[in-house]
């Protein structure tokens, strides 16, 4: 099922019109859930950071084993192609995939054939900025690169994420703080995560359980040179229920404020404001 609208597909070697069948049954994705996928955004006729996207998914098809034929500038190509089929003004999700076709060893390994790739791109609008999300705790926790492919964005780890996205709903939340293996927060179930606290930004330390997106890389950046102190280091359930404010950030929606932890309200305050100001002010001057 479709996230988004008005769909176009790249799959072997041209773009189609709507949502293409690309796998079959015997495919080793299909089978054994050899799947890596990366997401960037257009909006505004902008594509910011999609080279570090397209970057993204051939290192996560080999953190899987697989063999990806396309590089990260041809990916870079073939999308900014289907861009060219949108208006200026549309909010596009852009898919970039890889999944395992044939099997190795044993059928487990992945083959050494290359793996099977698609684009998909999707109308998907950007969430009001105003719109804030409530976030819980959940009895689920991120893996380590021992126990997964926590290294990679991979569709195997999504079970997890829904896992604990589906507690959230039945305790009446948007969302869920995630721990490490720990117990010290990881991120939430489908973004990084942001605290401030005397106006001081902490985040969470990539100790390999999660995730450090790309927009959460752009915005330290981009915060650092505007002179905000950023911390990256380990952070406790506890931190943030004695936070000023608290924001998510990801490929989707860039910047999302968090309103409530469990009880404990929060501002939707001036930093998550200024992130993402900061972040299309970046965007909007070309600069990489």
């Amino acid at each position: 099922m479709a996230t988004g609208t008005n769909i176009r597909t790249y799959f072997e070697g041209r773009w189609h019109e709507g949502d293409v069948a690309i796998m079959r049954a015997a495919d080793h994705g299909s089978w054994l859930g050899t799947t890596v996928f990366d997401g960037a955004r257009y909006v505004d006729g902008l594509a910011p950071d999609l080279k570090a996207h397209c970057e993204r998914v051939v290192a996560s098809a080999h953190a899987l084993m697989l063999h990806p034929a396309q590089s990260p500038q041809e990916i870079f190509d073939i999308v900014q192609e289907g861009l060219r089929l949108y208006p200026k003004d549309a909010a596009v999700y852009i898919r970039p995939m890889f999944w395992g076709i044939e099997g190795g060893h044993m059928g487990i390994l992945p083959g050494e054939a290359p793996a099977g790739f698609c684009v998909c791109l999707e109308e998907v609008p950007m969430a009001k900025p105003g719109a804030a999300s409530r976030l819980t705790t959940t009895q689920f926790r991120r893996p380590v690169l021992a126990d997964a492919v926590c290294n990679a964005k991979a569709g195997c780890l999504y079970p997890n994420n829904a896992r604990m996205l589906a507690e959230a709903r039945s305790k009446g939340y948007d969302n869920t703080l995630v721990a490490d293996a720990l117990g010290n927060v990881a991120e939430t179930a489908s973004a990084n995560i942001f605290m401030v606290r005397d106006g001081v930004v902490f985040t969470p330390i990539p100790n390999g359980t999660f995730l450090a997106g790309i927009t959460r890389k752009r915005h330290i950046a981009n915060l650092r040179a505007d002179g905000v102190e950023v911390v990256e280091t380990v952070l406790t359930f506890d931190d943030f229920r004695h936070a000023d404010e608290v924001f998510m950030t990801g490929n989707l929606n860039k910047v999302t404020p968090v309103a409530e932890f469990d009880g404990t309200h929060y501002q939707q305050g001036p930093m998550a404001k200024k992130a993402r100001d900061l972040y299309w002010d970046w965007a909007h001057s070309g600069a990489d």
